[in-house]
């Protein structure tokens, strides 16, 4: 079921832009896999599933910082180590076991039928962002992608999603973010745009609906029912 908050639904939303990571493609497994990979190769302790997937959403150098201060917090010069590891494995293993989301597929085929504008905004860098959308078929979907090192700030900073708004040339209040964490929900308050978000991705304990979302979701094919 939809369940929406605070809102004055449908949306018109002429641009629709999508978070990636906990939102079209499930790729935790993967992170994990790589993070883990990286802590071994320190001489640290693997971490659960779990735990990494608590540490998703700010960017890998985040989440590889996150996971080495498990045991210990890094210094740079071991941080900058891990992420030479980090890096190369999951360039490696991009789709060893990540996959797209349920109803993303079809909802985006949707979308673009209606003749919706739409962006891939993330905090993934660009070297793992565009071999991942390409390698599953959405990057096509997409007319403008933007990674965590696109532009100088990254979510929760507004900047992505105003710069997706301008390069459409449509005002924040025509455009949508549909995003899984607390990062989507900030940046889209600080841009001023509406935003749902999907119960299944990275959030961690706190559930979606104390994020004060505009509207929640189960499945991304019920953004279809809240679009005008």
């Amino acid at each position: 079921m939809t369940v929406q908050l605070n809102v004055s639904a449908p949306f018109t939303a002429r641009v629709v832009l999508l978070d990636l990571d906990g939102t079209l493609i499930d790729t935790a497994p993967d992170l994990a896999g790589a993070a883990n990979h990286a802590l071994r190769k320190l001489g640290r302790q693997p971490a659960g599933m779990p735990v990494i997937r608590g540490f998703i959403g700010n960017g890998v150098r985040e989440l590889m910082r996150r996971a080495l201060s498990i045991q210990q917090e890094p210094s740079e010069a071991e941080l900058d180590a891990a992420m030479v590891d980090f890096s190369r494995y999951y360039g490696e293993h991009l789709l060893d076991h990540s996959q797209i989301y349920p109803g993303v597929s079809d909802t985006l085929k949707a979308l673009q039928a209606q003749g919706r504008e739409l962006v891939c905004i993330t905090n993934k860098a660009k070297a793992f962002t565009e071999p991942l959308l390409k390698r599953l078929e959405l990057y096509d979907f997409f007319g403008l992608v933007l990674s965590g090192d696109s532009l100088p700030k990254k979510k929760p900073d507004p900047l992505q999603l105003l710069h997706a708004a301008a390069h459409f040339h449509q005002p924040v209040g025509d455009c949508l973010l549909v995003g899984d964490s607390c990062n989507d929900t900030q940046a889209a308050r600080a841009a001023s745009m509406p935003v749902a978000c999907v119960t299944y991705g990275y959030h961690g304990d706190e559930p979606v609906h104390t994020l004060n979302p505009d509207a929640v979701l189960d499945n991304m094919s019920e953004l279809l029912d809240i679009l005008a």
